[in-house]
């Protein structure tokens, strides 16, 4: 069984009335005769290629969620053809069917095991398809067995539904999910190819490490998650003020770039971002080159706004990922913030916080753990709380007041609401969600209860699984 993304480049020549109702980058799944019905009627790839057209709708409008999903169905529709058995088959056969499928992804063969995090991420997609094939009439049984039951959230009785394929998740305090200062510290110099006392480390062999200091600094200061920061353009960082101050600086996330699609301003202190402005003026200069894309759309007339691209004025904002990709300057070159060899975009960032995690390890501290991008955001909503709950920011944004140097972020600092200022700077949509999501880091000090309604807590609930999920 095939999977292939849709594109609709070239549409016109298909003999078609219009344009297919197809999002660009849909998985469609088809077998290797490249049939999608037979004698005995339509197969089970239609259904599920049908499925997967309303993710965008309800709620995984990331093309990386439509790519998951899509591959976690071929699994299990391999798996039932395996067995002879109809993806809308019998309770009985399927219930059977989903135990042999356990069975094989969780403890059979290493090139087919499963590690802890994608197993969930095949109960969750099985479970949304044959949740809209039951509400479509195409499924009359399901092979997942749902508990019920209640528990008390701040106070009060609240009904809960638990998917028995799902396994049991160790409670937050028992692995580690931020870096403490310390640490933060250390990822900061090890990034830099620097040892622990901030000098030269000679067995470092490592390349660009003003790039991945300057973007490290940038991500532990900021909580932008890996999407975001790995598609900011160099034109998007926000001026150098002139003097330090305590009072960070706003900085804009990319809206198209953000999870959701979600607009928000989030913030960097100034030595952070002062120590991106070295790179673009240092290391970065020294990776220009004359790369360009296969089809690159060339930049003139950029600013912090926009450029225009052939003859057309055109907003950052308005740009997806991978049209951010394509950008390039006049004289070629990425316009994306982090560089490789002559001017290519970086965008790695996985493997290079993975490998860098490694050395310390094993150079310096063994228990030092793995980095991912997503745990560089739990340490900067760990070390903003703090600030927030001991009023450092209060004191420095009274003091920018008083010498008459307020900005409106200053203002926004002396009146709003600690957790309310969390919740703006991680982007979630409620506050709710920060409280729950700061409770899944095992956080201390919470300013204060939250959100005791039952439809507010589910939804937060939701939204905190999202922000853990990411991390996988």
């Amino acid at each position: 069984m095939l999977v292939h993304f849709f594109s609709a480049e070239g549409w016109q020549s298909w003999g078609l009335d219009g344009e297919p109702l197809i999002p660009e980058r849909m998985p469609v799944l088809f077998d290797d005769d490249f049939l999608f019905e037979d004698e005995g009627g339509p197969r089970a790839t239609r259904a599920v290629n049908s499925w997967l057209r309303t993710l965008p709708s309800s709620g995984a409008p990331s093309p990386n969620s439509w790519r998951a999903y899509a591959l976690a169905a071929r699994d299990w529709l391999v798996h039932l053809r395996r067995h002879r058995v109809s993806v809308f088959g019998t309770r009985q056969e399927l219930v059977a069917a989903l135990g042999t499928y356990a069975d094989r992804r969780l403890s059979g063969p290493l090139d087919e095991r499963l590690e802890f995090s994608s197993w969930e991420l095949q109960v969750t997609a099985l479970s949304r398809f044959y949740d809209w094939a039951e509400s479509e009439g195409l499924a009359a049984a399901v092979p997942f067995t749902v508990a019920a039951g209640k528990r008390m959230v701040q106070g009060r009785l609240v009904e809960t539904r638990h998917n028995q394929a799902r396994l049991r998740r160790p409670k937050p305090h028992v692995t580690v999910q931020y870096l403490e200062s310390d640490f933060a510290g250390l990822f900061r110099y090890g990034l830099a190819g620097l040892g622990p006392d901030g000098l030269e480390d000679a067995t470092f062999r490592g390349r660009f490490p003003g790039r991945n200091a300057a973007m490290g600094g940038l991500v532990l200061g900021t909580g932008m998650r890996s999407r975001e920061f790995t598609h900011l353009l160099v034109h998007e960082v926000p001026p150098l003020p002139a003097e330090p101050a305590e009072v960070p600086i706003p900085w804009v996330v990319p809206e198209l770039a953000a999870k959701g699609r979600k607009f928000r301003t989030t913030w960097i202190d100034y030595a952070s971002l002062a120590a991106v402005h070295s790179y673009i003026a240092l290391d970065r200069e020294m990776s220009q080159g004359s790369w360009r894309p296969r089809r690159p759309l060339v930049v003139e007339e950029a600013d912090f706004y926009g450029g225009r691209d052939n003859g057309r004025r055109t907003r950052w904002a308005a740009l997806r990922p991978e049209e951010r990709l394509q950008l390039v300057g006049s004289e070629g070159g990425s316009l994306l913030l982090a560089l490789s060899y002559d001017g290519r975009p970086f965008v790695d960032w996985g493997t290079l916080f993975r490998r860098t995690a490694r050395r310390i390890r094993e150079r310096f501290e063994p228990r030092f753990p793995d980095v991912a991008a997503h745990r560089c955001r739990h340490t900067f909503a760990m070390a903003t709380l703090e600030k927030l709950v001991e009023g450092h920011y209060r004191q420095a944004a009274q003091l920018a007041a008083a010498t008459g140097d307020a900005s409106g972020l200053a203002h926004y600092l002396l009146k709003a609401d600690p957790l309310l200022i969390l919740r703006d700077l991680l982007g979630h949509s409620s506050v709710v969600t920060t409280e729950v999501y700061l409770k899944r880091l095992d956080a201390p000090d919470l300013p204060r209860g939250l959100g005791t309604d039952p439809r507010s807590r589910r939804c937060g609930l939701a939204e905190a699984d999202a922000e853990f999920a990411e991390e996988f």
